[in-house]
């Protein structure tokens, strides 16, 4: 099974093979969730849209808003694929922009402001022809809502979607990893190597996360025998390759 990666690169590459065996296995509701700060959406589209490069313009790519759509047709000259913004408008709107001749469809970080309309796109593309979300940002309670209202948004929609790939650090001393047909799994640092200390069948929740790196936190003995947590250096050394990638 995948390790955990040392750069930006070869996440990107475990993405794909992952989206590419569970595209294989039947599902058509996917998410890739590179969790990082700053991360440069558009570079990493560019880098892990190569595997649709068969579909032609029969691939679709969404951006969340009109200016990130204006910019990847600028950027994008010269791509063979159509380039379309999930817009915030009319539900009217969504029938130009799904056609039937379209295969396949990539939504590039589309957020909780166009939820509604990102929703229908989805309604409309139905349950045959695949998409992918990509570093999506949905779950967003100040608009998605906490209540019973929310509750079945995420029932209905976003529930239905299968994380593919996700990685995400913790507490600058740990990571979060699923890379399908993979179980989630849990990551330590441990003297400047990351050692897995759990592996789950569903994304763990907060409170299985705390009790997770509780257990697998390594630790020091002192000349008096008494045992300690380990100290941390201030980042994950081992991606720390990740973060200058997505500085520069």
């Amino acid at each position: 099974m995948p390790e955990l990666p040392k750069t930006l690169e070869d996440a990107i590459i475990q993405a794909q093979q992952a989206t590419q065996a569970a595209l294989a296995d039947g599902y058509t509701r996917l998410q890739v969730e590179l969790l990082f700060p700053e991360l440069k959406f558009m570079p990493v589209a560019q880098q892990f849209l190569p595997i649709f490069e068969s579909y032609g313009d029969k691939l679709k790519v969404f951006f969340a808003d009109a200016g990130a759509c204006a910019l990847a047709r600028r950027e994008w000259a010269d791509v063979t694929y159509q380039i379309q913004d999930v817009g915030t408008g009319r539900a009217a709107s969504i029938k130009t922009k799904v056609k039937p001749e379209d295969e396949v469809f990539l939504f590039v970080s589309p957020t909780s402001v166009e939820l509604p309309q990102l929703e229908q796109i989805c309604q409309e593309i139905g349950e045959n022809r695949p998409f992918i979300m990509l570093n999506p940002r949905l779950e967003d309670s100040g608009v998605v809502g906490i209540g019973y209202a929310g509750r079945q948004t995420r029932q209905r929609f976003i529930g239905t979607i299968e994380s593919c790939y996700y990685l995400r650090p913790i507490f600058e001393e740990a990571a979060v990893f699923r890379c399908y047909p993979g179980m989630w799994e849990v990551w330590v640092e441990n003297a400047g190597n990351y050692e897995k200390v759990a592996e789950l069948p569903n994304k763990p929740s907060g409170d299985e996360l705390d009790l997770i790196l509780a257990k697998g936190k390594p630790t020091t003995t002192t000349e008096d025998g008494e045992v300690i947590p380990a100290k941390k250096p201030g980042m994950m050394r081992g991606l720390q390759r990740f973060l200058k990638a997505l500085s520069s």
